[in-house]
């Protein structure tokens, strides 16, 4: 602790789009910190609620029978006042009438960002990966994603029930924003004939192609997922019919992708997160993010989060041979 006074007083939020899990890590913080005998306190509504004041204390009791549960009970809204100078000093200056001393900040890359708006604003915080897209770098998964993948392959098994027997083409568009990960994760567990990724530029000609050749040789359904960033399933969709002339089906998953009772290992990964978030407030390291790295958790620094998370281009040259 480097002869500093102790912490006493966290509190912990939840931002920007839901993920399955984020209770497990709501869960796992007022546990961890009540362990250690630190007072927790639930902020409402993301970065909106420290500005609304919207603060309650939680106790062990608070987070029973939540690990189970998708979506986040101190629930999550986006914040346009929080970006402005006066909604952060809004911010800053309830949590320290509160006597608030640090901030647990559970989300995306957008989340992250505002955790290092309030460091800069003297508010010291903690980050964890809470995202469907896994797109935050550095770390291997995100919570969330496990269950999103699990989500869309079980659509594309039910899919593929009736796209054998009508013998027709299905294009499954996934959420994703400007990554790929969950495309190419669900489709190389669902055995998708193509993936289409923002990361590599739309061929449809190449995708029409590969479609003829499985047709040729006896094939009868496709499926074809295609991430939302990546021009969307409506728009290959239509290029597809315009190309080869067949009868195309297009399934948009939408919200369906975040809800949902969070897999055995995102209930893992966030309680091991979660708990790596109070460790590294007690212990003074702020303005860092919690990562999962070959199985290892580990923390980084929000700055070294900027960049884009790269695809797994071995994974997604490995779905293309497997589809063949």
């Amino acid at each position: 602790m480097n002869g500093e006074e102790r912490v006493k007083r966290i509190a912990v939020l939840t931002s920007g789009g839901d993920a399955p899990g984020m209770n497990a890590a709501i869960r796992a913080v007022v546990r961890k910190g009540i362990y250690h005998g630190l007072e927790i306190y639930g902020i409402k509504r993301g970065f909106s609620g420290l500005i609304n004041r919207d603060l309650f204390q939680m106790k062990l009791g608070s987070v029973a029978d939540i690990i189970h549960r998708g979506g986040t009970i101190l629930h999550t809204a986006r914040s346009p006042e929080f970006l402005t100078v006066e909604g952060r000093q809004k911010a800053r200056n309830f949590l320290l009438e509160e006597k608030i001393e640090g901030v647990v900040v559970i989300g995306g890359d957008g989340s992250f960002k505002g955790a290092n708006a309030l460091e800069e604003e003297g508010i010291a915080t903690a980050g964890v990966p809470a995202t469907i897209d896994n797109d935050i770098p550095l770390t291997d998964y995100t919570i969330g994603f496990d269950t999103a993948v699990n989500t869309v392959t079980d659509a594309i098994n039910k899919v593929r029930d009736t796209a054998t027997s009508h013998e027709r083409i299905f294009v499954i568009e996934v959420m994703g924003r400007s990554s790929g990960q969950l495309a190419l994760f669900a489709g190389l567990a669902g055995g998708a004939e193509s993936i289409i990724v923002p990361e590599d530029p739309i061929d449809v000609e190449e995708v029409c192609n590969r479609l003829l050749r499985g047709i040729k040789r006896g094939k009868l359904h496709s499926v074809i997922l295609v991430a939302e960033g990546a021009g969307g399933g409506l728009y290959v969709g239509e290029e597809i019919k315009r190309v080869i002339r067949m009868d195309v089906r297009v399934i948009i998953l939408g919200h369906l992708q975040r809800g949902g009772t969070p897999t055995a290992f995102d209930r893992i990964l966030a309680s091991r997160m979660g708990a790596k978030a109070i460790d590294l407030l007690l212990e003074r390291k702020s303005g860092r993010a919690v990562v999962c790295r070959n199985g290892c958790i580990d923390s980084v620094a929000y700055e070294e989060l900027l960049s884009r998370k790269k695809l797994s281009w071995d994974d997604y040259h490995l779905a293309e041979i497997l589809a063949r």
